[in-house]
C-alpha cells in the first residue's frame, strides 16, 4: 500500500512511463502483453497509441488509467506514481485529473444527456444547480443543447459520443483518455467527432491520449506511438512532418 506521497516530476512530461512490463499467466503459459515500454507524453500533447488488435495498446491504456497494475515498471501522471496507488487513491485521482471517452459511449440509459454529462461533477460533490449549469455549457459546446433532456436511446451514435465527450471534459481534467472513440461510427461522423475532441483539448491545453487501430484517427495527433507485440515499434512526430510540409 502506497504512502500517498507525491513523486515530483523532473521534466515537462505530464505522463512518464518507465520500463513498463505486463505479464499475464494463463495456467502454465506466460503471455507478455507489454515488454519494457518507456514513454513520455508532454503537457498539452495529443498523442495516439496506434496498433492492431492484440498489440498491447489497450493494455497500455489500462495501465495509464490505473485500471490494471503493471508487473514491473512505473507510471507517473502529474507527479503521482499511480502504479503504486491503492484503489481508493486511484478513484480519487481519476475524479480530479482524468477524463474518459469510450468506444461504446458508456452512457447510463436511464439518465438524460444533461444528467450523464453532470455525473463526474456529482461524484465530486458539486451542487446540482452548479453542475447542471456546467453540463449544459458543455452540451452547448458539442452542439447538443436541444438534446439535453434526451436519453441515449433517443439519440444517434454520433450524438451519444458527443455526450460522452462532453462528460469527459466537463470537470476540466488534466488528461483525457480516448479508447477507440470512433470505433462505432461511420466515416463522416468519425471525422466530426475527432475534430471536436482535438479542438476541445487544444482550447483547454489538455493532454489527450487516443488509443486506436485506425490510421485515419491517428492522423489527428501530434505524435503517433506505434505498438506491436507489446513493444514500441516506432514513434512518429506528426507535428514536425506538418511543419516541414508547410515550409515546402
Amino acid at each position: 500500500m502506497t504512502s500517498g506521497k507525491e513523486t515530483k516530476v523532473i521534466n515537462s512530461g505530464i505522463i512518464q512511463i518507465d520500463k513498463l512490463r505486463k505479464i499475464y499467466r494463463l495456467g502454465d503459459e506466460k503471455v507478455i502483453a507489454l515488454d519494457n515500454i518507456s514513454l513520455q507524453i508532454a503537457r498539452g500533447e495529443i498523442c495516439c497509441i496506434l496498433g492492431p488488435s492484440g498489440s498491447g495498446k489497450s493494455t497500455l491504456l489500462n495501465m495509464m488509467a490505473g485500471l490494471e497494475k503493471p508487473s514491473r515498471g512505473s507510471i507517473i501522471i502529474r507527479g503521482h506514481e499511480i502504479s503504486r496507488m491503492n484503489e481508493n487513491q486511484l478513484a480519487r485521482f481519476r475524479q480530479k485529473y482524468i477524463g474518459f471517452v469510450f468506444q461504446s459511449y458508456n452512457l447510463l440509459p436511464t439518465l438524460t444527456a444533461l444528467e450523464n454529462v453532470s455525473l463526474p461533477l456529482t461524484f465530486r460533490g458539486v451542487k446540482k444547480g452548479v453542475r447542471d449549469k456546467q453540463a449544459l455549457k458543455m452540451l452547448t459546446a458539442v452542439g447538443l443543447k436541444k438534446h439535453r433532456n434526451h436519453k441515449p436511446a433517443q439519440m444517434s451514435g454520433g450524438q451519444q459520443q458527443r455526450v460522452g465527450i462532453a462528460r469527459a471534459f466537463v470537470s476540466h481534467p488534466t488528461v483525457i483518455f480516448a479508447d477507440e472513440p470512433t470505433g462505432n461510427l461511420d466515416s463522416k461522423t468519425s471525422s466530426e467527432v475527432m475534430q471536436l475532441i482535438v479542438q476541445m483539448a487544444r482550447q483547454n491545453q489538455q493532454t489527450l491520449v487516443i488509443v486506436t487501430h485506425d490510421a485515419g484517427v491517428a492522423a489527428y495527433a501530434d505524435r503517433i506511438v506505434h505498438i506491436l507485440d507489446g513493444n514500441i515499434a516506432q514513434i512518429e512526430n506528426i507535428t514536425e512532418t506538418r511543419e516541414m510540409k508547410n515550409e515546402v
